[in-house]
């Protein structure tokens, strides 16, 4: 009997050559802080879907990270919020996609999930399952991060100039956790605020079941993290799946063949985190550095940013 947890703050975000020490540190307790919340869950003999929701929680009410109270700003200045979550053991899913106004995104999409009879909800609808459900609300005083702000202008000026953006911090980041529970179930869960100055009405790889949030009790649970066009693509969480259930790939092969040989020569820079039914983990990324972080029974905690 043991249980897993992997989570991740988004992949590709700041560069190594401007990372301070004060800013990793804050990063590495930002992500310990998430993995806390979801190993008290499982510790206590709580469900994957409870641990990677406590999880999420955490990480969207962290502003270092590009989800809930830390996310970035469409191209007219708004913000926009995905998030998604999906059972394994059923395969239940839900997910919203375009809202503000939850202070967390991702029970948004849990109540989607719960309360209705759909997978994905957008728009003044998603809203009323929210309220419906109970959950808290926020104005645009709660969302708003100057470091945010500063970056759309920056991205604006760029694109004004005529300048090429080649820096991965503005174009994703997002958080999410898998977990295997005592029980043996397994569960995803993903949010994001999308790409620095995105087209108002863009959604990404974070509300796609089956792209970026994916959970199947006979293979694994997977939430991604990069270039969400190129991850929707190539169907990229059920895609390790389909790896492990069909070609007998354990989970690490089959993690990293994806990020490594589908998505990485098609522009599709970032990274996966994932775990299998027995509680192993992968989290393999094909750029700078991923945030990340895991947990087995009995073990340690473990947080990183670059390769390492």
């Amino acid at each position: 009997m043991t249980y897993s947890l992997a989570i991740h703050g988004g992949a590709g975000t700041i560069l190594k050559s401007t990372m301070t020490p004060e800013k990793e540190a804050a990063y590495h307790a930002g992500l310990r802080r998430a993995l806390d919340a979801g190993e008290a869950v499982l510790r206590d003999g709580g469900a994957a879907l409870d641990a990677v929701t406590a999880a999420v929680c955490a990480l969207e009410d962290e502003p270092l990270f590009n989800a809930g109270r830390g996310a970035v700003y469409t191209s007219e200045g708004k913000q926009e919020m995905d998030a998604a979550m999906m059972d394994g053991r059923d395969r239940r899913a839900g997910a919203v996609a375009g809202i503000f106004g939850p202070r967390n995104p991702v029970r948004a999409a849990r109540a989607v999930m719960e309360r209705t009879e759909h997978v994905c909800l957008v728009g003044p609808n998603a809203l009323a399952v929210a309220r419906d459900a109970g959950l808290p609300f926020e104005d645009a005083d709660y969302f708003f991060t100057q470091a945010r702000w500063d970056t759309l202008q920056e991205t604006l000026r760029m694109r004004e100039a005529g300048e090429v953006d080649d820096d991965p911090a503005r174009k994703h980041g997002t958080v999410g956790a898998v977990a295997r529970d005592f029980r043996g179930n397994l569960a995803a869960a993903t949010s994001t605020g999308g790409m620095t100055a995105k087209a108002p009405g863009r959604v990404g790889d974070t509300p796609v079941i089956g792209a970026g949030t994916y959970a199947d009790n006979a293979t694994c649970a997977v939430s991604g993290t990069g270039h969400g066009e190129i991850f929707i693509r190539w169907t990229a969480g059920a895609e390790i799946a389909a790896r492990m259930r069909y070609a007998s790939e354990t989970l690490e092969a089959a993690a990293r063949h994806v990020v490594m040989n589908d998505l990485a020569p098609n522009d599709g820079s970032g990274g996966v985190i994932a775990v299998d039914a027995e509680g192993n983990i992968a989290l393999p990324f094909n750029c700078e550095g991923m945030y990340r972080g895991f947990v087995r029974a009995g073990e340690t905690p473990v947080t990183k940013i670059y390769e390492e």
